[in-house]
């Protein structure tokens, strides 16, 4: 068994990746660190891990960790963990950062969006953790950022498109909507319960939410160019998962048939990427609790535009799942292992 650990257990992701791992048949478990929750038994933390762990929290120094597990899990905010991964990775160890700090090529951009970064050197060694499009470089890679959620639906749409130039990149739009795990699990007046039940709103509305260079970095390798979209990001009245609705204008005459053979022949050897049947969509209900993503489309004829809708629960596909997708890759076991369970529902 080889040996894991999560930094940042008592969040959303970091529940989750519990909750995963403790089902994992080739990896073990052996630490899970929070300075809230420090020696509380994880369990106690969440009790939906009773029976499944024994783990204690603990708050523990770089070099307690490092005797504890071969792969780290990030599960902190950006920031804290260009503070922890170079460490980790001068030991020897391999890390899954769940955070943003490495998941922008260019230094410039992500300190023009989040702040000064302190261990820029680490950036272009970081594989991008989108496993449909970056495999290869994830297999052997000792650290991967792993991607936000709201990038995760928007680039798995629109990539079969952007790669076969079926679209004008200057027309993009997209319209996300998220289930409240996307804003952590800290206290915050704009997710309590009667300030989200029966309402639905826009937020970071204009173009300022932290994903969109993440968004437009990935859209941009797919397209061979730079590319601006405008992204609105909305609050749903769910605990967990993500549909992102994109539009784009069409640079071809092309029929629902070719798309559907396109995408069908894009993601026919991926395990966690659904294409739903015909005159039918994705949603929330049918992702819940697992790793895919499904997608479906339509072109509105009208306007020489297509529609793509992908759904993601944004705790797995959009964080946890895929980071343990990735940790499968890295450690060069069958990449479904853990993740194969069916979506919950309802």
């Amino acid at each position: 068994m080889q040996r894991v650990a999560i930094i940042g257990a008592s969040g959303y992701t970091g529940v989750e990746l519990a909750r995963i791992l403790c089902n994992h048949p080739e990896f073990e478990l052996t630490a899970a660190t929070s300075r809230q929750y420090a020696g509380k038994p994880l369990s106690e933390v969440f009790p939906n891990l009773l029976g499944k762990t024994d783990l204690i929290c603990e708050n523990l120094s770089i070099d307690e960790l490092c005797n504890r597990a071969d792969l780290f899990f990030a599960a902190v905010p950006h920031k804290t963990a260009m503070d922890l991964v170079p460490q980790l990775l001068q030991e020897g160890k391999k890390v899954v950062d769940l955070s943003a700090d490495y998941r922008l090529r260019d230094v410039s951009t992500y300190e023009e969006w989040y702040q000064e970064h302190s261990s820029p050197e680490f950036i272009a060694e970081a594989a991008y953790g989108l496993p449909e499009l970056y495999r290869d470089q994830i297999k052997k890679a000792r650290l991967v950022a792993n991607p936000g959620c709201y990038p995760t639906s928007i680039i798995l749409g629109l990539a079969p498109l952007l790669r076969d130039g079926l679209i004008d990149p200057t027309t993009i739009i997209a319209d996300s909507k998220s289930g409240t795990t996307g804003a952590g699990r800290s206290a915050s007046v704009g997710t309590l319960f009667c300030e989200v039940h029966d309402g639905f709103k826009a937020y970071k509305v204009g173009g300022t939410h932290r994903h969109l260079p993440e968004i437009e970095q990935e859209l941009s390798v797919l397209n061979k160019d730079d590319v601006t979209i405008s992204f609105t990001p909305h609050l749903l009245p769910i605990s967990r998962g993500i549909l992102s609705t994109t539009y784009a204008n069409l640079t071809s005459d092309i029929s629902e048939d070719e798309l559907r053979k396109l995408y069908l022949s894009t993601y026919k050897n991926e395990p966690f990427v659904r294409i739903v049947p015909e005159g039918t969509f994705p949603a929330t209900q049918h992702v819940r609790g697992s790793n895919f993503c499904d997608i479906g489309f339509a072109i509105d004829k009208r306007a020489n535009r297509i529609i793509v809708i992908s759904a993601i629960d944004n705790i797995v596909k959009g964080a946890a799942g895929q980071a343990v997708h990735n940790m499968n890759l890295m450690c060069g076991i069958n990449e479904t292992t853990g993740l194969e369970g069916a979506p919950f529902f309802p």
